[in-house]
């Protein structure tokens, strides 16, 4: 076995009522919009997440470990290259301990367990180290596990050299020899010659815990709040969202910002399209022409065809070959400027076209993006401030609770964010050329049909967004109880309003649009209020 390898184990409706109470006194209107809102179905019951800072990582890891090791009875690193082949799952460990045996795990996950007694130092006064072939005293000499001895030099270097290679597991420096080095001697020799390697070794294993943990992953912040997140079950589903403490919201599948309703493969496309050449090649190719001499773009701003290149060349814009200094008949002859080029024509119009259509897409993510920061940064402050006003200056107990203006505040967030990716998700589903679709079944609705009824729900989610918005940008001229009542009542049914269109929104995505691609994918299910919080851990 080879001394890179790594191992990893792979395993072959109704909505709340919550607000009933708070509605009591309305009018039969809004009683007949709560009973149409009670059709949708109920959000599925949130994960739970825990937040650990490196400390509290690091106390987490160590009770895997002592644990393993107690069910096992092996050393620590043979400990963790079993949970790294698990994926540190212990309940998938325990339950293939019951199925296959110690000794068939310990295998498969590549530990070789050799008695104690091969690890003593040999008692000779000089001990020759087989690579260096230098001769050393006993207390020069380092043995591991397996049994094969070297200088603490050559142990040391061995060390440092798989650090900078990036290797996750250390073996023994003998050939063929499968043995992870133990730990405390590898922290023990960097300690001694490198600290800053024996600290950077001490991050490599808490590092692992994470990377080679299906059930941890590092909040994307960025400049990185230094935390990482844990599902409390390790055989839930990956594909959920979570809310660090620091306030980043991600998905816990791809690790990047949460982008629900968009899949997290359309979601790397958009990333990789924003950050990428390819929409300034496409505009370039709609509105410049190239120097037929040094081949360099150049747009027109002037109104004469007659364009120079810096490179001294002058060229007719209209057909883009080279002509002289004076724009004349005869330094034009044999142009084709009057003549039609129609493969050229079709591939300026399908560029164009496809430009007009990411603008479209662009322009409406990002105008929801500046709305949803500006109603965090702005509106949020100003909401606080009302929710104080409120509960010092009302008298009647439930209009002194003013919860319900902060709780509408999120709720407008969450809403915006999920109608931002959700033009995201369009650009992607209703584009013949980047993304493949099946044809749909005799009798069901047409792909075009589906798109209408994707954008009805999107325009439904897009106009209460906006109403909510203006809402509670409006503050209270009095704090009478009367217009206090009547604003906390249009707050909540908007509240309820939105959160039932985003509902109806995912559940078109997932039932109508998402089975009809020929690449499966599938979204986070709609959690109204934003992605579960995950609770911080000290150590």
């Amino acid at each position: 076995m080879d001394s890179d390898d790594e191992f990893y184990y792979d395993d072959d409706d109704e909505c709340s009522d919550d607000d009933d109470e708070a509605m009591e006194g309305d009018d039969d209107d809004d009683e007949c919009q709560a009973e149409e809102e009670d059709d949708c179905a109920s959000p599925e019951r949130p994960l739970e997440f825990s937040a650990f800072q490196k400390e509290s990582l690091s106390v987490a890891q160590q009770q895997d470990l002592s644990m393993v090791m107690g069910i096992f009875n092996i050393k620590q690193h043979h400990a963790r290259a079993l949970l790294i082949h698990y994926r540190w799952n212990i309940d998938r460990l325990n339950d293939h301990l019951d199925r296959k045996g110690q000794d068939c795990m310990l295998m498969e996950a590549g530990v070789v367990v050799v008695p104690s007694a091969g690890s003593k130092r040999p008692s000779r006064k000089k001990v020759t180290c087989m690579v260096c072939f230098e001769d050393f005293s006993p207390r020069a000499i380092s043995a591991m596990d397996c049994g094969h001895s070297f200088c603490n030099d050559c142990w040391t270097g061995h060390f440092v050299a798989a650090l900078d290679s990036g290797k996750k597991q250390i073996r023994c420096m003998e050939v063929k020899c499968p043995a992870i080095c133990d730990e405390d001697v590898v922290q023990r020799l960097l300690g001694r010659r490198d600290p800053a390697a024996a600290e950077r070794y001490r991050d490599f294993l808490l590092q692992s815990y994470v990377d080679d943990n299906s059930a941890v992953k590092w909040c994307p912040s960025v400049p990185h709040c230094g935390r990482a997140i844990r599902l409390a079950k390790a055989d839930a589903e990956p594909l959920c969202e979570v809310e660090c403490p620091c306030g980043v919201s991600f998905c816990f599948r791809c690790a990047t910002t949460a982008h629900s309703p968009c899949p997290c493969a359309m979601w790397e496309r958009w990333e990789a399209k924003g950050q990428g050449e390819a929409e300034n090649v496409k505009w370039l190719l709609v509105n410049a022409k190239n120097c037929p001499k040094c081949f360099k773009p150049i747009v027109k701003i002037d109104g004469c065809n007659l364009m120079t290149c810096k490179c001294g060349q002058h060229f007719c814009w209209l057909c883009g070959g080279a002509t002289g200094v004076a724009h004349t008949w005869t330094s034009i002859s044999g142009h084709s400027c009057n003549r039609f080029e129609q493969e050229e024509k079709k591939k300026v119009d399908d560029a164009k076209r496809q430009l007009l259509r990411y603008e479209h897409y662009y322009e409406r993510f990002h105008s929801h993006g500046d709305s949803c920061k500006a109603e965090r940064e702005k509106l949020g402050p100003a909401v606080a401030e009302r929710v104080s006003k409120l509960e010092e200056h009302t008298i009647s107990s439930l209009i002194k609770d003013a919860s319900w203006l902060s709780n509408a505040h999120r709720s407008l967030l969450g809403c915006r964010q999920v109608l931002a990716r959700s033009y995201v998700f369009a650009y992607y589903m209703f584009d013949g050329e980047e993304t493949r679709t099946r044809p749909p079944e005799r009798g069901s609705l047409s792909m075009a049909q589906r798109q209408d009824l994707f954008e009805d729900y999107q325009e439904q989610v897009e106009g209460n967004v906006e109403k909510l918005s203006k809402l509670l940008s409006t503050d209270f001229p009095t704090l009478l109880d009367e217009e206090i009542k009547q604003a906390r009542q249009q707050a909540m049914n908007l509240v309820k309003t939105v959160e039932a269109h985003c509902g109806k929104m995912y559940g078109c995505i997932q039932d109508e649009l998402l089975p009809m691609l020929v690449e499966p994918m599938s979204i986070v299910s709609y959690q109204p209020g934003g992605p579960s919080k995950a609770n911080e851990l000290r150590a």
